[in-house]
Parts: C-alpha cells; sequence; structure tokens
C-alpha cells in the first residue's frame, strides 16, 4: 500500500515562489509508485488570528489532513533566518496527529537555501514526537534554477519511505504513547 504524504506549503505571502516549488518537487515525486502524494496549501485554509477556545472548520480540515497522512514533507521559505509564522500557526493546531511520523523537507532562499528554517523546525518537529529527515532538498533562489536535484529528491523520499513505512507497521503494531 503506497504511502500517504502530505505536501505541505508552508507560506501564504502574496508573490510566494513555494507554490511553484512544490509543483516542481511534487512533479518528480509522483513518478513513484510507493508514494501517494497531497498537496496541502496553507493558503486554501482560513485560519483565525488568534488561537480560539473550540477548533474551527479550517482547523479540523486541516488537522484531519495531518492525521490523514503518514509521512510529511514540508515545503518551507526561509524568512528572517527563520520559518514562516504562517507554517508554525498550522503545526500548532495539531499534536497526536504528528506523532510517530516522519517529516522530510524541501527548502529555499536566498544564500542560505532555506536551511536556517529547516534547523528551526527540526527542533519543533521533534517535541510533536516526528523523525525528521537528515536529508533534503535545499534551493538557493539567487543563482539556482530548478534543476539537477534529482539524487536528492529520491534520497530524501528513500528515506522517508523507509521510515514511513516502518513507523506505519510500529503504530500498528503497537500504538504511539506520548
Amino acid at each position: 500500500m503506497p504511502l500517504r504524504v502530505a505536501v505541505i506549503i508552508g507560506s501564504t505571502r502574496e508573490g510566494r515562489v513555494g507554490e511553484r516549488i512544490a509543483h516542481w518537487f511534487t512533479e518528480r515525486a509522483s513518478a513513484r509508485k510507493d508514494l501517494r502524494l497531497r498537496v496541502v496549501d496553507l493558503i486554501d485554509f482560513d485560519f483565525p488570528a488568534h488561537y480560539p477556545d473550540r477548533a474551527t472548520t479550517s482547523m479540523r480540515k486541516f488537522t484531519n489532513l495531518i492525521a490523514e497522512a503518514e509521512a510529511y514533507v514540508v515545503v518551507t521559505p526561509e524568512y528572517n533566518r527563520s520559518y514562516p509564522a504562517s507554517l508554525k500557526q498550522a503545526i500548532d493546531f495539531a499534536y497526536d496527529e504528528w506523532q510517530a511520523k516522519p517529516v522530510a523537507f524541501v527548502s529555499y532562499g536566498h544564500g542560505s537555501c532555506g536551511l536556517h528554517a529547516v534547523e528551526h523546525l527540526r527542533s519543533v518537529f521533534t517535541e510533536l514526537h516526528t523523525v525528521t529527515l537528515r536529508n533534503g532538498v535545499a534551493i538557493n533562489l539567487l543563482d539556482e534554477p530548478l534543476t539537477g536535484r534529482d539524487r536528492s529528491i529520491a534520497l530524501m523520499l528513500d528515506q522517508l519511505g523507509w521510515w514511513g513505512t516502518a513507523l506505519r507497521a510500529a503504530r500498528t503494531a503497537r500504538p504511539y504513547v506520548s
């Protein structure tokens, strides 16, 4: 059974390039028969400005998508040496839904390739009891076209598939307790 992977577009800014990068990534990743990709674009959710007492319809829709996924690829820019607030807000709407699942990163930025954002996200996802992958895809928007990364994508997806399948079996054999 293919691994259900949510590809999360983390930026909601006007003029963002995250949608283009996510499309480029999913075009390449969709050739894999062991993965079933679903793009989850944060711009499609009407999240509240403040954390409410009760979950809104958009919050429930998002957390249901996170719960259904067995693995994640977070497409994130680097803003001010970190990841966007829109992504943090969405991550915080779920908790148990993330647990015991792998997270990989496709990052982009000017010069640093978004790697500062990834390092911050690793600590957040560790707190949520996920397994973050060492290998990812990093894009420098200053001077690199979106070509020549097929090997990086393949390696990351091989690892995501391994962890996702192993953790799916582990969750089935014994529920995860946090």
